[in-house]
């Protein structure tokens, strides 16, 4: 083999740091965009909050005289430390900082104005087992009851129900102390009655009938109640209301009522206790009508705006050379870069949700019917873009609209042909799908292949497992579950 040297021309697409910052900034949500404008604000001198006074240059006679008016304010306090009593009158009163009401003490804030009345409500919820854990702690238990009962909170899953066997549990306290059955179901039992009403429940019967048992004895159907769940709850499950009068002797009126009753109750007790931290969403795009136009516009609180610092940035343009200016002028050059990507970014947002909006209006007009099917191409043909650019933009963004915020990515939707060689939305048929649900009759539910046929009949061509996809996604129940006693 002859080695040479050979010399080739090509051609190469380098991403430079700029793109990649500005490609970062537009993927990031307005929440991760505060958290970037902070970080660069920590390590970038030359970059501030628009709303930041300007540090302009003091002159030296000004530097004198603060200089001098301090000297004279420390010699002044000074001596009037010398003179001063042991005891001072108070000049403010218990009221200002304490007020009372109704005979309790609260604290006043005062002036504070940076204190936020929700902060308080930002943090983790309290769950479930904490709040089990807090009544047991007030429950006059003895060191062998509250080892029982810790195991037994523990057992219980997020819905509120005990998973595991009473035999487990024993089982699993034998290295400890030996406990028997008989120990742990009267543990169990005055669990049972700790708030929610219901948690500790073997089986969805005995948590109906835990709550059954807390209502007040002159309850309308609460007797009727108690022997439907304890005996024939199956049957209430399977919609079986003809066998379900023969069986207990009651008329449609009378057996509704119990109904009503049961279905007041709440079967997963635990669910509506978590420790998952709210999520809050704010918008970045605004979206109202004017003069018979919708406008669309930046969210001017989910923009930061920032300014480079024109003291700094002066510095650099004196003479001379070193470290500290290579310094300074690195920092303006990326300082201008950040704001040069954040720039784009907002003008990139801009133009997608105006372009969202203009093919979605009627959508904004008259509801999710008449959602148009959109897929991220159009849009990027539409504003000579790459898909992926797009794709980034609608990625976390939300648009605050007249109906509700809604993420970009929700006006984006596959489509199903119609009778006339059109397109309708996916979007469009779910909420049709959802108003004939919501129009049917509760005796006779409409079945996934007669919807599939009411929407034929209006010329969608979809299918009865296309229904049943679109209805599951909605979490809309089967045809059988949605039979109610009329």
């Amino acid at each position: 083999m002859r080695q040479s040297l050979q010399l080739r021309l090509g051609q190469q697409l380098t991403m430079t740091p700029q793109l990649q910052q500005a490609i970062r900034l537009l993927q990031l949500s307005s929440l991760e965009l505060q958290g970037e404008v902070q970080a660069i604000l920590d390590s970038n001198l030359m970059l501030e909050r628009a709303d930041e006074p300007q540090d302009l240059p003091v002159p030296p006679e000004t530097l004198v005289a603060q200089a001098k008016a301090e000297s004279s304010a420390e010699t002044e306090i000074g001596t009037m430390a010398d003179r001063l009593p042991d005891d001072l009158p108070v000049d403010s009163v218990w009221e200002d900082t304490y007020e009372s009401s109704d005979g309790a003490t609260s604290y006043s804030r005062g002036e504070e104005e940076d204190w936020d009345p929700y902060e308080r409500y930002a943090g983790a919820g309290e769950s479930l087992h904490d709040h089990l854990y807090w009544q047991m702690r007030l429950t006059p238990f003895d060191d062998r009851e509250m080892l029982i009962a810790t195991t037994i909170i523990d057992a219980i899953d997020e819905s509120g129900y005990l998973r595991q066997s009473l035999e487990e549990i024993c089982q699993g306290l034998q290295d400890e102390c030996a406990v028997t059955p008989a120990e742990a179901e009267a543990v169990l039992k005055l669990v049972q009655h700790f708030d929610p009403q219901g948690v500790g429940a073997r089986s969805p019967a005995e948590c109906l009938l835990l709550q059954l048992e807390a209502l007040p004895e002159d309850t309308p159907w609460l007797a009727e109640a108690r022997c439907l769940v304890e005996h024939h709850l199956e049957l209430l499950a399977d919609r079986d209301f003809n066998n379900l009068m023969r069986r207990l002797k009651l008329s449609r009126e009378e057996l509704q009522g119990i109904i009503s009753l049961i279905q007041s109750l709440d079967p997963h007790p635990g669910a509506r206790w978590s420790n998952v931290a709210p999520q809050y969403v704010i918008p970045d795009v605004l979206v109202y009508r004017q003069k018979n136009a919708w406008r669309v516009e930046l969210n001017a609180e989910g923009s930061p705006k920032l300014r480079i610092n024109t003291r700094y940035a002066a510095l650099t343009r004196q003479a001379g050379q070193g470290d500290d200016k290579a310094y300074l002028k690195n920092h303006l050059q990326e300082a201008r870069w950040f704001l040069k990507s954040l720039q784009n970014r907002n003008e990139t947002l801009l133009r997608v949700a105006t372009c969202i909006v203009e093919r979605q209006r009627e959508f904004l007009e008259r509801g999710d019917e008449y959602m148009r099917p959109l897929i991220l191409r159009d849009i990027a043909e539409t504003l000579n873009m790459h898909e992926s650019t797009i794709s980034r933009v609608t990625t976390q963004k939300y648009l605050h609209t007249p109906r509700g915020i809604y993420e970009l990515k929700y006006f984006f939707s596959s489509h199903v042909g119609t009778s006339d060689g059109g397109e309708c939305s996916s979007t469009a048929i779910r909420a049709m799908i959802r108003k004939l649900i919501q129009a049917e009759d509760p005796g006779k539910p409409l079945s996934d292949s007669k919807i599939a046929d009411l929407l034929k009949a209006d010329g969608i061509q979809v299918a009865r497992r296309t229904v049943a996809k679109y209805r599951e996604a909605m979490s809309i129940s089967p045809s059988s579950d949605r039979k109610h006693l009329v």
